[in-house]
């Protein structure tokens, strides 16, 4: 806000006195408490980070041949993880005189597998090797009942952000979704 103070005389001890529109004065003038929306900008802020869907890990993998067995272990991650799919990411912005941080971290993220099961994780998951066969992730993964041709699964990363800045403080929640699609088939033994 820019305020304008006119006066007659600007100089009144040499004796000076000019028009009131040759003696302009300019000073900033505080923002006023309350009228700044201080979690809003802590939001816009926050968002401008760029926090992303997760990139998909998951076997069976979305690609031609890549077929899942009913009831044979499904395990899930995010690939590649870092601050702007899992955090911690931290933005900045002004607010009136002061700043606002804002830091957030993925606390969670729920995997809808499609079959109406939704599988809550708390980290990254583990990223599946050949070598673990058949076993359960360990932290994150499914086992289907039925084949699905194909499934869709849908990974939402639940941040929390925590904010700070002008005297106040809070936090809120942001949502980012991903997804990807899974073959599942059921094996069948042939007798003769």
């Amino acid at each position: 806000m820019t305020c304008i103070l006119r006066i007659e005389a600007c100089d009144q001890s040499a004796g000076i006195h000019l028009p009131p529109e040759d003696c302009v004065f300019r000073w900033w003038a505080p923002v006023p408490e309350g009228s700044v929306d201080v979690e809003q900008i802590a939001r816009e802020a926050f968002a401008r980070a760029n926090p992303t869907t997760i990139p998909i890990g998951i076997v069976p993998e979305n690609k031609p041949g890549s077929i899942g067995l009913v009831g044979m272990p499904v395990w899930m991650w995010v690939q590649d993880p870092g601050i702007h799919t899992m955090g911690p990411l931290t933005a900045t912005a002004p607010a009136g005189s002061a700043t606002v941080t804002s830091t957030g971290r993925v606390a969670s993220i729920d995997w809808d597998m499609g079959d109406r099961t939704t599988v809550t994780c708390r980290g990254t998951g583990t990223v599946y090797k050949d070598s673990y066969g058949t076993k359960d992730s360990p932290d994150c993964g499914h086992r289907y009942e039925k084949q699905g041709d194909p499934y869709t699964v849908t990974a939402t990363s639940h941040w929390v952000v925590a904010w700070h800045g002008a005297g106040q403080s809070g936090t809120f929640t942001l949502d980012r979704t991903s997804t990807t699609q899974i073959v599942v088939g059921e094996a069948h033994v042939i007798t003769q």
